[in-house]
């Protein structure tokens, strides 16, 4: 493997920065490439058909340009409808990110789950298939809170999100049947902890969060075990979107050694 050889970071905008943190912890010295799909954002309004076709087409031509050793879909919703069918047409390592349902189980006293995904999220088979294998016994509720994507993206770029407009967002959670006895909320897009601190003071603090970012980069470094990164090997980010509001980012993007940001 060449040691230049970079992470493929794939998501349908930022919130896949969420993984990059965890990884950066795990393996600072790994050439990362953060591709986000701003032209496409959001997937989870989009069907099953144009997310895998969108998304196998990307990393298909991504993959042939950059190379990667690995591909890391730090997104639900991508990884719920497409991960199966990008695994089967490309040669490369592929690691996907699915709702953590199997640790909220293991963690609720109450026994009620809910799950704050996008609306493409939260009506996969894949997801009950999660429910029934890791949550047998248990209440799961699922919300698709598409409005949190909008949010999570607008506070990274600096702007002013309030708790009132995390809380009207996730709210359709907690007013189903149930709702009142909710302990642990399982944050099924990678957007959605950047608005943790939000949604604590919104859910109160009784409420636990649980998402896959720390597992997945475990994941991933478990995978690239004994592997060696070139450390001069320059880390970028490139997006399909406008590279002029792309840059907004800029300052989100640097606190992990991405300074070049491009248009794919």
């Amino acid at each position: 493997m060449n040691s230049k050889s970079p992470i493929l970071l794939f998501d349908s905008g930022v919130g896949g920065l969420t993984v990059l943190a965890e990884l950066r912890e795990l393996l600072p010295e790994a050439p990362v490439i953060y591709a986000a799909d701003m032209a496409g954002l959001p997937y989870g309004t989009k069907s099953e058909a144009e997310v895998a076709a969108r998304v196998a087409g990307l990393l298909g031509r991504m993959a042939e340009r950059y190379e990667p050793r690995l591909i890391c879909i730090a997104c639900n919703t991508a990884s719920t409808i497409a991960l199966g069918m990008v695994r089967e047409v490309l040669e490369t390592p592929i690691v996907g990110t699915v709702p953590a349902i199997k640790p909220a189980a293991a963690i609720t006293e109450t026994g009620t789950i809910g799950l704050l995904g996008t609306e493409a999220t939260v009506r996969q088979q894949y997801v009950d298939d999660l429910e029934n294998r890791f949550a047998e016994g248990k209440r799961l509720l699922r919300y698709g809170a598409n409005g949190l994507v909008a949010l999570g993206e607008r506070k990274l770029r600096g702007e002013e999100v309030t708790v009132d407009e995390v809380a009207s967002a996730a709210s359709g959670l907690v007013l189903q049947p149930g709702g009142e006895n909710l302990d642990t909320v399982v944050l099924a897009c990678t957007h959605f902890p950047l608005l943790e601190p939000e949604l604590r003071e919104a859910f109160g603090k009784d409420v636990k969060f649980v998402h896959g970012a720390q597992g997945i980069a475990r994941r991933i470094d478990h995978l690239l075990s004994g592997q060696k990164f070139s450390r001069w090997s320059k880390s970028f980010a490139v997006t399909t979107g406008e590279l002029q509001d792309f840059e907004r980012l800029s300052g989100a993007f640097e606190q992990y050694g991405i300074s070049s940001l491009r248009r794919f």
